[in-house]
Order: structure tokens, then C-alpha cells, then sequence
């Protein structure tokens, strides 16, 4: 039986929100995330054995990662988010030393907050860090990534990862996806973000994600014929795509309109936090809903009705859809002395319209990945079984 041969550590990561910037990311472009105050908490005892051995206390199970016996493929299973990143770290040459980790999560899954990269991340930072191992955060990012690419088979961009790594208190993340530049930028104090839950996952979604991005390799495979400089959607402005729509299928030029001026939006959104202009902020979010929703089509009846009730509620700057799509949550900035009436009113309004029971999370933007001292631990008193 192996033993434990130090002092356990205590790691964590967030999930996140992206308050704007949808489905830009896989097109080389503009999103602007924010980590939130949901975690993936790792509690990790250095052992000697040449093994990892980790236990959720959400699923009360426990996995046990061989080094000298690596998985070929997934298993479909929540430990292929932890051994695919121990294995991206093992496949480019670092040595792991063998540990017991103890994981548990309130980011609540499968609801587009990301709770695949959290526990990415977290495992990526406690391996690294218990290992004695010289990687930037921005390595470790990408290996997260590929763990998700490669291994687990999800076709991510790389903004869940990079956010879980690099948020800041009360910042937004303004990201250029293809360079990896980003800035954080001040979230207004008068505004407070609040994500609801429509408690709706429609099936199509997987499907459907990798079809838009298709869809959006076609139309840059077409934009290329007349414009040769073009090497992603990054690279088109809305005028020169208007200038070649005709020519066009109509399906393709709506959805390489929703990522070209969903781009111009995230920039425009940086001046407006920049500004403290948090009413242009909330426009420019409202116009990403119709756009994700009318052009890029992967919006729902749940998600519209739920923006539908934010907007109606006083106080409420700017309501969407946030993450993938069909389901999922939106992402609200409300004024903080009406949060209470837009918790009451959305909530009524959703239920009566769907017979369903939103949740609703009042949230703020935290640091990215961290070690925090032992004594921090909370709300984690389960034992791995032997």
C-alpha cells in the first residue's frame, strides 16, 4: 500500500461566464470571459507510488491513473478530463510524481459554465505544482485544451481554459484568441452580474456545434477566392462580407455574419468597460442574443423567454445567452438595488411559461487557478475509500 510521504495541498479553479463573445473563439477571434466565484477544489497528498489515485466527492468514485499502464483512448467517463491532462503533461516529456487527489465541484454541470475546464485546470496547476514543474500558465492552458481536443474529443477553443488560468477580481478577460493578448478590464461596480440557469440541455447541442463550425470553415474557404489575406473569420470586417454575400450561400453568410460582427462587439464592449459606459455595454450584449439567436440559430425557446422576462425587469443593462447554446444559462448585468426584484420576477416568469424552476446565481469575477493554504479548506469532509 502506498503512502503518503508530505503535507496534503489545497488547490482550486473557477468556472466561468462569458459575458460576451460567442462562438468566436474557434474563429481566431474576440471573446471577453469572466471567472467566477463557482470552483473545482483539489485537496492533493504527495505519495510514493507511481500513480495517481483521485476520488470525486461529486460522483463518489474513485480512478486510478497507471504511469506505466496509460490509457490508449477515453472511457467516457468524468475521469477523462483528469487523465487526459496527466497525460498531454506525460506525452511532452514531464514527470509526474504519483499522488492522491481528493476532487470535489460546485460549478454545477452541463450547464455551459464551464465545469470541464475547471477540473482541467485544477488538476493541470496540483500536478504541475506538486511536481516540481517549470510550466506558464499559458502552456499549461493549451495542454488543458489539448486534453479536451485530443483525448476527451471536444472540439473547445481555447478561452475556458485561459480564463480558469488568468481572471482576475472584478476584471473581465478581453482575449485575442489567436495571438493569446489579453487585458483585463475593470467590471463596473454598479453593475451585478447574475447568470440563470434555464435547466434545459437540448440534445442537438454537441451536433449542432460542430456543424456551425463547418459551416464557418466553409464560408472562409469561400471568402479566401477573393480575399486571400483571409485565413479565419478574424480576418473579414462586416463591410467586405456584405460586399461578397451574393455570391454566397445564404445559410453560410449568416453564420460568418454572427462571428464577424460578434467580433466588432467584443471590441466595441472593451471601450465601453474601459469607459465605465456599463447602458453601451448592455446594448451591445443584447444585440449578441439576436445575433446568436436569428443568424448563428443555436438559441432555444428557454433561453429566449428567459431574456425575454430580463429585459422587461427594471434595472437589467443587458441579458444573453451564454456558452454553446440550446439550453444552458444567460448571462445578465442588473443594476445591484434591483437584483432582488430581477431574482423574483425572472424566476415567477420562467416557471410559469415553462413549469420549470431557474437557477438563479449571483456571482462576481475571481482570480484564475490558485494554491491556497490548507487551513481554507471548506465544505470537503469525505474520506477516499481504501
Amino acid at each position: 500500500m502506498p503512502e503518503i510521504i508530505g503535507p496534503p495541498r489545497l488547490f482550486r479553479a473557477p468556472g466561468r461566464v462569458n459575458l460576451i463573445g460567442e462562438h468566436t473563439d474557434y474563429n481566431d477571434g474576440f471573446v471577453m470571459p469572466v471567472a467566477i466565484d463557482f470552483f473545482t477544489q483539489i485537496v492533493l497528498y504527495p505519495w510514493d507510488a507511481h500513480v495517481l489515485e483521485f476520488y470525486s466527492d461529486n460522483f463518489k468514485e474513485k480512478v486510478v491513473l497507471d504511469f506505466d499502464n496509460l490509457p490508449k483512448s477515453k472511457s467516457r467517463h468524468w475521469s477523462d478530463y483528469v487523465i487526459g491532462v496527466a497525460l498531454m503533461l506525460i506525452r511532452e516529456g514531464y514527470k509526474l510524481r504519483g499522488a492522491r487527489l481528493m476532487i470535489t465541484s460546485d460549478v454545477p454541470i452541463g450547464s455551459g459554465l464551464s465545469s470541464s475546464a475547471a477540473i482541467e485546470v485544477a488538476t493541470a496547476y496540483a500536478l504541475a505544482l506538486s511536481s516540481d514543474l517549470k510550466i506558464e500558465r499559458v502552456q499549461l492552458a493549451k495542454l488543458c485544451r489539448r486534453a479536451e481536443n485530443e483525448f476527451v474529443g471536444a472540439r473547445v477553443g481555447i478561452m475556458d481554459q485561459f480564463v480558469s488560468f488568468f481572471g482576475e477580481t472584478d476584471k473581465a478577460l478581453l482575449l485575442d484568441c489567436r495571438s493569446l493578448e489579453f487585458e483585463n478590464l475593470p467590471v463596473p461596480s454598479s453593475a451585478q452580474l447574475v447568470i440563470c440557469n434555464t435547466m434545459v440541455k437540448h440534445d442537438l447541442a454537441a451536433g449542432a456545434y460542430n456543424e456551425r463550425r463547418r459551416q464557418c470553415e466553409e464560408g472562409v474557404e469561400w471568402l479566401r477566392t477573393v480575399l486571400p489575406n483571409v485565413t479565419a473569420l478574424r480576418d473579414v470586417t462586416s463591410q467586405q462580407l456584405e460586399e461578397h454575400r451574393k455570391e454566397m450561400r445564404e445559410v453560410i453568410y449568416r453564420r460568418c455574419r454572427h462571428v464577424v460582427s460578434e467580433n466588432e462587439r467584443v471590441v466595441a464592449a472593451a471601450s465601453a468597460l474601459k469607459e465605465g459606459d456599463v447602458t453601451k455595454f448592455g446594448e451591445l450584449m443584447n444585440q449578441s442574443h439576436q445575433s446568436l439567436r436569428d443568424d448563428y440559430e443555436v438559441s432555444c425557446a428557454e433561453l429566449d423567454l428567459m431574456v425575454d422576462l430580463a429585459r422587461k425587469t427594471e434595472g437589467v443593462y443587458g441579458s444573453r445567452m451564454t456558452g454553446g447554446g440550446f439550453g444552458g444559462c444567460t448571462v445578465n448585468l442588473v443594476r445591484r438595488d434591483k437584483v432582488d426584484e430581477f431574482r423574483y420576477k425572472v424566476a415567477e416568469g420562467y416557471e410559469k411559461g415553462t413549469g420549470l424552476t431557474p437557477e438563479i446565481y449571483i456571482c462576481k469575477a475571481v482570480n484564475g487557478a490558485e494554491e491556497l493554504p490548507i487551513s481554507q479548506i471548506s465544505d470537503f469532509r469525505s474520506q477516499i475509500p481504501d
